[in-house]
């Protein structure tokens, strides 16, 4: 396959025979981005003197992760479009619908939200669990990301602790504004 055409594809899909690394790339990038997109909503709503209504927030939280993922897909359509690929067209649903992973990094942070609704805890502890979740999430997403690019354990948990940074400074941002 030409340079041109395995990078005209759409981001959704990949050439035979390369599917895995691509595959787990495209997994890696939406989600270590939908736990960024959580933390930083959850950490956004969760406004000081104002009445907890975490069902408004798990729903907010989701459905801006669901717009975040067609708007990013959509723009690769867009951007193919504008680079003339007639071929991408049957590859256009599948370019919004390949970032699936974005929406599905935020169900944790949505569920525990809706175990606040539930009143099996309160919406400062979801809050807080969901910020160290998504941290630890980070990490483990860093790791496996340097795992598979094939670096070593110890770069590997390096680049894990940079990622977590991401996390951490999201806590601290929510910390001082609060």
């Amino acid at each position: 396959m030409s340079d041109h055409a395995q990078h005209s594809q759409p981001e959704g899909t990949a050439p035979r025979g390369s599917l895995a690394p691509h595959l787990a790339e495209r997994l890696l990038f939406r989600g270590i981005y939908g736990l960024v997109l959580a933390s930083a909503m959850v950490a956004a709503l969760d406004v000081p003197g104002e009445e907890a209504d975490p069902g408004q927030d798990a729903l907010w939280v989701l459905l801006t992760a669901l717009a975040s993922g067609a708007a990013h897909g959509y723009a690769h359509v867009i951007a193919q479009r504008a680079a003339g690929d007639a071929s991408a067209a049957p590859g256009r649903l599948r370019a919004v619908l390949a970032e699936w992973p974005l929406p599905a990094a935020v169900l944790p942070t949505v569920l525990l939200l809706l175990g606040a609704v539930a009143e099996w805890w309160t919406e400062d502890t979801a809050v807080e669990v969901a910020l160290l979740f998504n941290t630890v999430g980070l990490f483990g997403a860093g790791v496996l990301a340097a795992r598979t690019a094939g670096l070593g354990r110890l770069s590997s948990f390096r680049a894990g602790a940079v990622d977590m940074l991401i996390g951490l400074l999201v806590i601290a941002a929510d910390a001082l504004i609060e």
